[in-house]
This record gives C-alpha cells, structure tokens and sequence, in this order.
C-alpha cells in the first residue's frame, strides 16, 4: 500500500468519524422539535420584528467589515445561471431575446424568468420563505403568506442591502479533498477544528458561507438530485451558530446534509434557521473563486456586499453576492 493510498483511507476514515451517522444515533424529529423553542429568537429583536439575524449587523460591524478592504480584489459568489433542465435543475432560467439589432429596432432586448427556489440558482431565503408548525418567524402565522405574497417577513425587509464580514468556510481545503461526499454531516466539532485552524473566531453579524465543494463534483461527475444526497451542514450544528450571533448563513448547496440524520425530518436546518433563529440563507452560491482567493490573500474573511430584488411580497431574490479582499 503506497504513502497516497494509506492518506486517501485515513481521510476517509476522518469523514467517516465526523459524520453523525457513525458517531450518534438519529436525532428523533422530537428532539429537533424542542429545539424550535431552545433556539428560538422570538421577540428578541421586538414583536414586530422583519429582520431577524439580520439585526446583528450594525453601523459598528459594517464600518469593521469595510476594513476587511486591502487589496481591492473582488469575485463574484453566484453560479452562472443554468437553462438547462437537469437533476438538480426542475426549474432552468427562462432566457430569451425579445429583440435584437435592428429589428424591430435600434435596441437589443431580452427577457429573464425563473422559480429561484430550489438546488440551481443562487439565491436569498426571505424569512417567509417557511414555516413550522403553522407559524413563521417571531410568531408570525402563514396566513400572512396568501397568493398576492408575504404580508410579513418579505425579501423587501432587506431592500437597504447587506454589507458585512463574510467568512468562507472550506471544508473539503480542510479535510485535503477536492469535495465531501454526498451525506458528509458537518457537525459542531468539524465547526470548532475550522476555527482552531485558521485562528478565526466567528461572531456577531458575520456571513458564515459553507463550501461542501458542490459545483466541481458536479462538473466532474454530472448533475445529481441533492434533494436525496448530499453534503451539508447537520441539525446539531445551529446552536453553534446561534451561539456566534451569526447574520446571515448560506453554502454552496440548499445547507442540510442529505440525508439529515433526523428521522422523518428532511431539512430541519433549513427549518431551524429561517424559523426559530429568524436568520436568512444563501442557497447555491459559488464558492470556488472565493475560497482560492482566500488562499492567495491568506485569509478567509472579506467584506461581502449583495442586495436582493425589491419585490414586494417576495419569499426570495436572485442575486450575485460579491467578495472584495
């Protein structure tokens, strides 16, 4: 057995240790349920409350994050829009030329659509976006969400855009591998063993992003249905990041691991976070240029700008999230 084949067994191995599927028994959906209220941040930013997590971020922590600008360099953490329907892609963009050159006149012109939610296109979570057990965030009932759109907790709350320290945390960089494996469970531990490794303390109004490394496994091995599979984040690890003030939270897939350890219980992150803590997510960024600069510059935080469409009544926006170093 070579010195490369002996590394490649004790990553997996590693990956296998971390994962909660070898290290606990299932979490029961009674546990995550009692969590809603453990976690909860209902009230805490007042009864009328739109902003949730969103509240971390102040004057004092944008003006510290438009510190974080050295060298002027920045990338782009959006996918490219896809058009093609695939595995992970029910919903493609809907792009098409409405005119072009000179007819029917001097003007070229095109037309964008898409249903955003899902496991393509990179996008922020409204805090209407869901709901357990008939409520929403802060209390509010999912009667507010009617065919018109979210009377409460709409994407509009964030209209004034967000600016804050974004931090990438790579964890197939830290684990030697081009990407996890679908069903790798990101659990507190591997959240600590990333902070003692870069000598980073996440706090309050961070923008914590997840790289499983999504988008080159699919480049190398085609499109799959994450919906069933895939690498992300375990239930277990919300108090962690509760626990930081953390804003906003988002990775390069839709942030469970699939499956989630959690009986009869599919996305009980998703569920957790946008629910009890109030905190809005980014779904399918692409995290690759930004984690290979964070290399170059040495450093995993940035400042992170991006604002979402003003769409009144909104459960979510498009949008292409910037880094600059």
């Amino acid at each position: 057995m070579t010195i490369k084949t002996i590394k490649t067994v004790i990553l997996v191995l590693l990956v296998l240790l971390n994962n909660p599927v070898f290290a606990q028994e299932p979490l029961t959906q009674e546990e995550v349920f009692g969590w809603f209220e453990t976690l909860s941040n209902w009230g805490r930013w007042g009864v009328n409350d739109q902003l949730g997590t969103v509240n971390n971020i102040t004057e004092e922590t944008r003006v510290a994050a438009a510190g974080l600008v050295e060298t002027g360099v920045s990338v782009s953490m959006a996918h490219e829009i896809l058009t093609e329907v695939a595995a992970d892609n029910g919903n493609p963009y809907d792009h098409r030329m409405t005119s072009v050159g000179s007819s029917p006149g001097p003007w070229s012109g095109d037309f964008i659509g898409v249903s955003y939610h899902g496991y393509a296109h990179s996008h922020l979570d409204a805090l209407c976006h869901r709901f357990q057990f008939g409520t929403m965030y802060n209390g509010y009932s999912e009667d507010e969400v009617t065919e018109a759109g979210c009377a409460q907790l709409a994407i509009t709350s964030f209209a004034n855009g967000i600016f804050g320290r974004g931090i990438v945390m790579d964890f197939p960089r830290l684990r030697g591998v081009d990407w996890l494996e679908n069903g790798t469970a990101i659990t507190p531990d591997w959240l600590e063993e990333w902070e003692q490794e870069h000598g980073i303390t996440i706090g309050q109004g961070d923008i914590v992003l997840v790289r499983t490394g999504r988008w080159p496994r699919r480049e190398a091995l085609g499109p799959w249905d994450l919906s069933q599979n895939s690498a992300g984040l375990h239930a277990t690890s919300v108090k962690w990041f509760k626990d930081r003030n953390i804003a906003i939270i988002g990775s390069d897939s839709a942030l469970d691991v699939k499956p989630s350890g959690v009986e009869n219980f599919p996305q009980p992150v998703h569920a957790l976070v946008l629910v009890a803590l109030g905190m809005p997510i980014f779904d399918n960024l692409d995290l690759e240029a930004v984690a290979e600069e964070a290399v170059r510059h040495g450093r995993p935080e940035f400042l992170l700008t991006t604002a979402p469409l003003r769409v009144g009544g909104g459960t979510g926006s498009p949008l292409n999230p910037i880094a600059t170093f």
